[in-house]
C-alpha cells in the first residue's frame, strides 16, 4: 500500500481531501469544498507546490 489523496463527502455535503499513509492513518485534511473539481485542483496543487513547501516552525 503507498500514500494516498482521497476525496470523500462530509455531513453537510461538502468535498473534503484527507491525505492517508499506508496503514489507512490520515495525515490530514483539508477545508470543506462546493465542488468536487476544487477539491481535486487542491490535491494537484499539493502535489506541485509541496515537495519544495518550507518547514515554518512557530513554537521557537
Amino acid at each position: 500500500m503507498a500514500y494516498k489523496f482521497e476525496i470523500s463527502k462530509d455531513k453537510a455535503g461538502e468535498f473534503r481531501v484527507k491525505f492517508k499513509a499506508p496503514n489507512g492513518e490520515v495525515m490530514f485534511s483539508t477545508e470543506g469544498y462546493s465542488a468536487k473539481a476544487s477539491a481535486k485542483n487542491a490535491i494537484e496543487s499539493m502535489k506541485k507546490n509541496g515537495p519544495d513547501a518550507e518547514t515554518d516552525d512557530t513554537t521557537d
